[in-house]
């Protein structure tokens, strides 16, 4: 009977685990599915550039699958039985699994308009598109996400009164050198920015929530140990409750560098999901375990199509006083965010590798839970 290893979620997290797991094992005693709600890989770090109107190109994930052996599923998980190894959609799929890599994502933490997924972002450009000349547009939030979407709205709609409410100052977290060009870009693109603003009330044609993302609440229903709605797990990306289980992206909680826990972003689903796909064809085929090397370089930072910031931080994500800013940090984040899409198009075509045959003590056990 072949080891069954289900993989839940396709974004950044998921595509990379099921295609390098794929690159790792061997057909022959494993088997791979994937289940995803949406038929195309969306590309998150683009939902900004979604929201005002253009055009994002979405990559068919049967085609991303296709010669790798692995078996896509399109449908939308309920509910995952993480002691008894089952996941329920609900179109009635019902699947069975023996080790499982749980990659949901996270959704928006506030109600209203979002661009947190593509149906969020859509409802935004469609808003936006119904605007006139003069509309106040308000984006509540002062992180990156925030910080993309206001850029760009104001860029792509000069006519509009574009405006920003964040909790502290603009851009604290980030260098002088940093923090000064963002301020520059905002005045320069007419943005009003208003700090400081708990219990503030201001009134806006549009609202764009930007404050931060939470975990789907189907991990927390399954029987694991969460924090926050997201499943808590150890340097290897595996539950630290039920060791078939592996949690990646934003619905896994581990610690990185200094112990901080990794934050919610695309750079860091890529590396999680490396680490849990290379953990699990390890622990199947006997090999050594390899050791956990996550750790952050940059934050990369668009403003809109023209401008950008680049701003390089510590391994444990803090700002150093080094930042690339202006038209070289906006070509540099487009070389980052289509070379994170050419990745995910071509599962099969980094790091080729011999794939291995399980050992024997884990085709033993498969079918019952081999605790991967």
């Amino acid at each position: 009977m072949k080891h069954r290893i289900v993989v839940l979620g396709a974004g950044y997290a998921g595509a990379h685990a099921a295609g390098r797991l794929a690159r790792r094992l061997h057909p022959a005693d494993t088997e791979i599915t994937v289940v995803n709600a949406e038929p195309h890989f969306v590309q998150r770090v683009r939902l900004h550039q979604l929201a005002t109107g253009q055009h994002v190109a979405g990559r068919p994930l049967r085609e991303v699958f296709a010669g790798t052996g692995v078996t896509l599923r399109q449908a939308r998980v309920v509910a995952v039985d993480a002691e008894n190894g089952t996941v329920t959609c609900e179109d009635g799929l019902h699947l069975e699994f023996d080790t499982l890599v749980y990659a949901l994502g996270s959704t928006a933490a506030t109600e209203g308009h979002h661009i947190a997924g593509v149906e969020g972002a859509l409802k935004v450009r469609d808003r936006l598109g119904e605007l006139t000349g003069g509309a106040t547009v308000l984006v509540v939030g002062g992180g990156l996400t925030g910080i993309e979407a206001v850029t760009e709205i104001a860029e792509s709609r000069p006519d509009l009164d574009v405006r920003i409410a964040v909790r502290g100052d603009f851009g604290d977290w980030l260098s002088d050198r940093a923090r000064t060009h963002l301020h520059r870009v905002a005045a320069r693109l007419g943005i009003t920015v208003h700090e400081h603003t708990d219990g503030s009330r201001l009134a806006a044609d549009l609202t764009v929530w930007a404050t931060g993302f939470q975990a789907h609440p189907i991990a927390a229903a399954s029987g694991v140990t969460v924090t926050d709605g997201r499943i808590v797990v150890d340097e290897t990306m595996r539950s630290v409750s039920h060791p078939h289980v592996y949690a990646v992206g934003d619905a896994g909680f581990a610690a990185g560098p200094g112990d901080r826990p990794l934050r919610m972003a695309c750079a860091t689903g890529g590396p999680m999901a490396w680490q849990a796909a290379d953990a699990i064809a390890a622990r199947l085929t006997g090999g050594t375990v390899p050791e956990n090397t996550i750790r952050y370089f940059a934050q990369c930072v668009s403003l809109g199509r023209r401008d950008g910031i680049i701003q390089f931080v510590t391994a444990d994500d803090r700002a150093t006083p080094k930042a690339i800013i202006g038209r070289p940090a906006a070509r540099l984040k487009e070389i980052v965010c289509a070379g994170a899409a050419w990745n995910i198009a071509h599962p099969t075509l980094l790091l080729p590798t011999r794939r291995r045959r399980l050992a024997p003590a884990t085709a033993t056990v498969t079918g019952q839970h081999s605790r991967a």
